[in-house]
C-alpha cells in the first residue's frame, strides 16, 4: 500500500464500465473451505481497513487464468470440489488472487468482476455496523477453515465488497512488486458519503485531495498508509454505479496495455500520466472484467516515507 503522505500522487477519475450489481451474491459451498490460508506461513499482522485479498467472479476460469497469466506471469493451482471450480493465483511464491468460475444468469446486465476485501478483526461486529449504516448483506458471516471468516456486502449506495477476518494475519506494508495489486479506488456518486460510511466502519483517517479534476476525491487511511481512495465519477458518467476498481502496478502502462489487447482484452482508457509522474490505464479482461493498471516508480517511494 501507498503511504500516506503520497496523497496528492495518487489516481485520477477514468471512465468506468456497466454495474456489476449481484456478481459477488454467488452460493458458496463447502469447497470454499478447502482453500489456502491467506498468509503462508502464518504471520501475526493485522491491519484492519487493508485490502487484503482479490477474488474474480468469471464464467470461464481457464480463460482468465491464460490472460491474467499472460498479463502478468500469474501461476495458477486449480481446486475443484463438487461442481466448483477455483484458482489460486500467485506471483513468484505469493499469492495474488483468487478466481471462482460461476456461470452468470442469461439475460441479465451482468459481468465478472473483482470482488475487493478487506481486513477486520470481527466480521459480525463490522456487518453489523455496516448494517446500521445502511449496508446490505449478501453474503451472511461464514467460515472457512482455512480462510477464516468473511461476509460480502453492498454499501448504502451498491458497491459490494467484502470483510474478511483472516485466520493466518494480514500481508504486511510494504509496496508490492510488479504484476500485485497496489491500490483500491470506489468510484462514487457522492463521495463525501461514502466516504463517511467507510470511515465509520473502519475508522479511517480521511485526506480531501484539493484542486482534482472531476469533483471530490478522499484519500482513506490507517496506520499511517494511505489504503484507498473514494473518487466522484467522471463527468461524463454521473449516472455510473457506484463499484470498487482495483490496480496491477506495472513498469509500463503502455506496454501492458497492448499485452492486455493482444491477449483479447480491451483497452477502457488509454494509458495517461498521473500524479505521480507514471501513467495510469483502465483495461477490461477478455471476460469483461474491469481493473486498472498503475506505474509506480521504485526509487523514492519506501512505505512510510
Amino acid at each position: 500500500m501507498l503511504s500516506s503522505n503520497r496523497m496528492r500522487q495518487l489516481l485520477q477519475p477514468a471512465l468506468l464500465i456497466a454495474s456489476v450489481v449481484g456478481a459477488f451474491a454467488v452460493p458458496l459451498t463447502a469447497a470454499r473451505s478447502q482453500l489456502p490460508a491467506l498468509m503462508e506461513p502464518a504471520t501475526h499482522e493485522y491491519h484492519v481497513g487493508k485490502v487484503i485479498f482479490l477474488e474474480l467472479v468469471t464464467p470461464d476460469l481457464a480463460a482468465a487464468e491464460r490472460f491474467y497469466g499472460g498479463v502478468f506471469g500469474w501461476t495458477f493451482r486449480d481446486i475443484t470440489v463438487g461442481r466448483t471450480a477455483y484458482a489460486e493465483a500467485t506471483l513468484g511464491n505469493e499469492p495474488v488472487a483468487e478466481m471462482l468460475q460461476k456461470t452468470l444468469p442469461a439475460g441479465e446486465h451482468l459481468q465478472p468482476a473483482w470482488l475487493t476485501y478487506f481486513a477486520v478483526r470481527d466480521v459480525d461486529a463490522a456487518t453489523r455496523m455496516a448494517v446500521q449504516h445502511g449496508a446490505r448483506v449478501l453474503f451472511q458471516p461464514h467460515n472457512f477453515p482455512d480462510r477464516g471468516r468473511e461476509a460480502v456486502l453492498a454499501d448504502p449506495r451498491g458497491a459490494i465488497f467484502a470483510v474478511l477476518a483472516s485466520r493466518s494475519g494480514n500481508p504486511p506494508d510494504l509496496l508490492v512488486t510488479p504484476g500485485a495489486w497496489i491500490w483500491s479506488s470506489l468510484i462514487a456518486r457522492d463521495p463525501a458519503a461514502e466516504t463517511a460510511f467507510y470511515q465509520a466502519l473502519f475508522n479511517y483517517e480521511v485526506f480531501e485531495v484539493p484542486g482534482e479534476p472531476g469533483g471530490q476525491h478522499f484519500i482513506l487511511a490507517s496506520e499511517g498508509y494511505a489504503r484507498a481512495s473514494v473518487n466522484a465519477p467522471p463527468a461524463s458518467r454521473p449516472d455510473i454505479y457506484p463499484h470498487w476498481l482495483n490496480y496491477v502496478r506495472v513498469d509500463d502502462a503502455t506496454g501492458t496495455a497492448a499485452k492486455v489487447v493482444a491477449l483479447g482484452g480491451r483497452v477502457l482508457v488509454e494509458p495517461r500520466l498521473s500524479g505521480g509522474g507514471g501513467k495510469i490505464a483502465l483495461v477490461a479482461d477478455p471476460l469483461g472484467a474491469p481493473f486498472g493498471l498503475l506505474e509506480w516508480p521504485t526509487a523514492g517511494n519506501a512505505e512510510g516515507d
